[in-house]
């Protein structure tokens, strides 16, 4: 009886543990989730530019060779049409160097971009190596019809020469560019250097490319040729 009753009391006291919670958890609000598990921030978009594109296709003229960033041709260009309130993006594709050949290696780029105007600058570098006028006139006619399929309007820019490349050469490689103008019946820049080319302070001293203010001179006429292509 006396075992009994010893047993008796220790159930007891383990029922009273019990009930006072010695054995039960704590029951808690959830937390929030790992950070692992949040989803990341929205990185912020970058606006889209929606307007045309214009690109100024070409070699180291466009390219703005020998002239500080922002002082190139196209450059120019930009800030005129801004001005004039014409809603375009002038892209500039000039590659220092670059012949007729590269030009046309170089079209996907250009053609990526879906431009609505390119001026297309190309010829100087093949005459002054003195490669056959022939297949700059190729290239260049390559170039146009591919712009043209692809729904572009083309300006083209003539160049010349040193007198010292001979008048019937020089005279070849001009009318190069009057021939494929009338045949793709596309605008011609009778002279990309008009008023600047042979004016010693609006060239550099390589006699070849303008000074900053040159390519501004250079910019205008561009625009005046631009200009009946444009839209508002």
């Amino acid at each position: 009886m006396a075992v009994s009753l010893k047993w008796m009391l220790l159930a007891a006291l383990v029922v009273a543990c019990c009930a006072c919670g010695g054995g039960r958890s704590e029951s808690r609000a959830p937390g929030p989730p790992p950070a692992a598990s949040l989803p990341a921030p929205a990185e912020p978009r970058a606006e889209t530019d929606l307007r045309p594109v214009i690109v100024a296709f070409g070699d180291s003229i466009s390219a703005g060779f020998g002239l500080d960033p922002g002082k190139s041709f196209p450059d120019d260009l930009q800030r005129m049409l801004d001005a004039k309130g014409y809603r375009y993006r002038v892209v500039n594709l000039g590659v220092s160097g670059d012949t007729t050949t590269d030009g046309l290696e170089r079209m996907p780029s250009v053609l990526a971009l879906n431009p609505k105007i390119v001026i297309l600058e190309f010829g100087g570098n093949d005459g002054l190596r003195g490669q056959p006028v022939a297949g700059a006139k190729t290239n260049l006619a390559q170039m146009i019809e591919a712009l043209q399929k692809a729904g572009a309007e083309v300006v083209l820019a003539g160049m010349t020469l040193p007198r010292n490349y001979g008048p019937e050469y020089i005279h070849s490689f001009e009318q190069m560019y009057v021939e494929l103008a009338d045949q793709y019946h596309v605008a011609r820049i009778p002279f990309l250097l008009d008023q600047v080319g042979g004016i010693s302070y609006l060239m550099q001293p390589d006699g070849l490319h303008p000074t900053a203010h040159g390519a501004e001179i250079v910019a205008g006429t561009v625009m005046k040729f631009l200009t009946p292509l444009l839209k508002r």
